[in-house]
């Protein structure tokens, strides 16, 4: 017989695409009851987003998702080619190359995945089945309400229907409603939320998937070409195919129009056009669009907390820089950890409403990037020729390679490269994101303020990636990946020297401190703690917290049971030797310790916030003044219970 809680649920999610199954993956993995719904019958079958770029295949890997996605052998992107008109004569030269993710950022995959949507969709739903929810197709939503004061936990009535059996409606009751439908939301015009067009310039594009047969050289590569006949740029995929973006018309055209189209036969008629003198044919198509490019963003996020929208309802803008996926996913992974926490009772609720700046500002800077992005390949670059000269250092004289990097189509392109590889992707400050001015902590000399701070960590930027041995079993690994995505704030101690009477007592200070009965870490202890398991890795004292600590030392040196207090040794598995030799910083003794920023004896500790952001970072000291420090930055959003 079903009961009353059969139609209440934590969250209903409309949209199956990348924002959705982001969202819906770390919620299921987390324990919570989903309702989720797309109107498609099926999982994307062609076409629509294909790129990867670097930082998610990081988050990607921490899912443990990364190698289901590498199964299906997608292309890899390392280096961008641009293609112009010759100077003399007609046709087109390749006039440069430019690493897709160049060595001055410091990425584990240096380089842009491309991989057809459905297949990566098809990776989040199977770890869906596995935490038992299920995607409702194909269903979609009719209606909704949201009123805390009628029913302060399940505030939102939603109205569900079946797409093809308007007879077959549903209606739950949920804590939130979440709209990943797309650019067309219905969650957003009903809640009467506007889009902000950033610039009247649109253009018209055709996207043709496909198997081709061609005598162009580069065509496995990312290629920009201009030409006196367009533009196209070129994107290699899976299994032999590639994608063409082919620019149909432009606002600046005559006769300019946003519905004007071309058939499949016309599109690839123009494609050989721009790229003669070299030849190409189609063995097959499978996927053609056409479709008109405006940069638009949603006013508001969320009105009230608990309806929210993320990916294309909120953000639209060309496909051409890879942006789209790469942006749903984030904007998912923000608002999952923050659900979790207030749902856990772990945070007041107002960190809910950090999600819309934090999120809203990427999207800005991504549609004014991407803005300049659409206009720089709509005209032809004089200097790509530098490019190359600035990229590798060849065929080129000082005052050559000076002009080129006053050039502005490189200046976009190299800060265009560490946004779109996601390592640029920052946060400002707020609660979760330490500064003074949101913290009750003010500028105690624990804490390492911008003026004295050598550390190169910065609340609200990705914690940086080093590589260290773990000592349980002295395998060498990546710090930042040893923490998995579940939910927990991450907190590195990098204890410094192993031989120092000062770090010691340092560290006994600290455990001390957290396992004070009123400490923020005491606070949120697990319910079942006694029953934990003896191999629980990540979790054995709270859910909310998972420990690491890395000591300036060769693994050899290192003794867990005589060198770390017992708070510290539970997480034996998450301690590390810092003796892994680091091109970045040659001459550091302990490498993971200077790419921080840390003195190689003192250490330091970083906060670390469930999505991989650096929350806080400060001095590991004797005393209590560390504990104080971090209970500061708790305390500015934790629930006090």
């Amino acid at each position: 017989m079903a009961t009353q809680s059969d139609n209440y649920y934590d969250i209903v999610i409309v949209g199956a695409g990348p924002v959705g199954l982001m969202l819906s993956t770390c919620l299921s993995r987390w324990g919570y009851k989903i309702k989720h719904i797309d109107n498609r019958p099926e999982p994307t079958a062609t076409g629509r987003a294909d790129g990867i770029q670097p930082r998610s295949l990081d988050l990607l890997r921490n899912m443990g998702l990364k190698s289901a996605i590498m199964a299906h052998k997608p292309a890899r992107v390392y280096e961008v080619a641009f293609w112009d008109p010759p100077k003399t004569g007609g046709g087109i030269v390749r006039t440069g190359t430019w690493p897709s993710c160049p060595e001055f950022i410091d990425a584990r995959y240096p380089f842009t995945t491309l991989l057809h949507q459905g297949l990566i969709e098809r990776v989040f739903i199977a770890d869906l089945e596995k935490n038992g929810t299920e995607i409702q197709r194909p269903w979609t939503i009719t209606g909704f309400t949201s009123d805390e004061k009628a029913d302060p936990e399940y505030p939102v009535t939603v109205q569900l229907a079946h797409v093809d059996d308007s007879s077959k409606t549903e209606t739950v009751k949920a804590k939130y409603l979440f709209g990943g439908e797309g650019a067309r939301s219905f969650i957003r015009d009903q809640l009467k939320i506007g889009i902000t067009h950033k610039d009247p310039i649109s253009y018209v594009w055709g996207v043709m998937d496909g198997v081709v047969k061609t005598d162009f050289p580069d065509m496995k590569m990312k290629c920009t070409i201009h030409s006196e006949h367009g533009s196209i740029m070129v994107i290699p995929r899976e299994a032999n195919m590639v994608r063409l973006y082919i620019q149909i018309a432009s606002s600046t055209d005559p006769d300019f129009h946003p519905r004007k189209t071309a058939t499949e036969a016309e599109v690839q008629a123009a494609a050989k056009r721009i790229l003669a003198p070299y030849s190409i044919e189609w063995e097959r198509v499978e996927w053609y669009s056409v479709y008109p490019i405006g940069q638009g963003i949603s006013d508001k996020y969320t009105l009230d907390h608990r309806v929210f929208l993320g990916g294309d309802a909120c953000h639209t803008h060309s496909p051409k820089a890879g942006q789209g996926m790469n942006t749903a996913f984030l904007d998912a992974l923000n608002l999952a950890w923050k659900i979790h926490a207030v749902e856990g009772g772990f945070a007041d609720r107002h960190i809910l409403e950090t999600y819309e700046p934090e999120r809203k500002d990427v999207a800005e800077t991504l549609l004014a990037f991407d803005n300049k992005y659409a206009k720089l390949f709509s005209q032809r670059p004089d200097a790509a020729s530098t490019a190359q000269a600035t990229a590798s250092g060849t065929h080129a004289n000082p005052d050559a390679q000076q002009s080129a990097e006053e050039n502005e189509f490189i200046k976009t392109f190299k800060e265009a490269c560490e946004f779109t590889s996601g390592y640029g992707v920052f946060y400002k400050p707020n609660a979760l994101n330490y500064s003074p001015a949101h913290h009750p902590a003010g500028t105690s000399p624990t804490i390492l303020s911008p003026e004295d701070q050598t550390t190169k960590l910065v609340p609200g930027r990705l914690f940086i990636n080093s590589t260290v041995t773990r000592v349980v079993d002295a395998n060498v690994v990546h710090l930042e990946q040893e923490i998995p995505l579940n939910g927990s704030f991450r907190l590195f101690i990098f204890a410094g020297s192993l031989t120092s009477p000062a770090q010691k007592s340092a560290l006994e200070s600290l455990a001390a401190g957290l396992q004070k009965p009123d400490s923020f870490f005491s606070r949120f202890q697990r319910p079942d703690i006694d029953t934990v398991s003896h191999h629980e890795r990540h979790n054995p004292h709270s859910k909310f917290f998972t420990l690491a600590t890395v000591f300036a030392a060769k693994r050899a040196e290192v003794e867990i049971s005589r060198d770390l207090p017992a708070l510290l040794a539970r997480y034996r598995d998450n301690v590390y030797a810092d003796d892994r030799w680091d091109r970045r910083v040659p001459d550091a003794k302990a490498a993971a310790h200077a790419k921080m920023g840390f003195d190689e004896d003192k250490g330091g500790v970083v906060v670390v916030r469930p999505d991989g952001y650096v929350g806080f970072v400060c001095r590991l000291e004797e005393g209590g003044k560390t504990v104080e420090a971090l209970e500061k930055y708790f305390g500015a959003f934790t629930t006090k219970q």
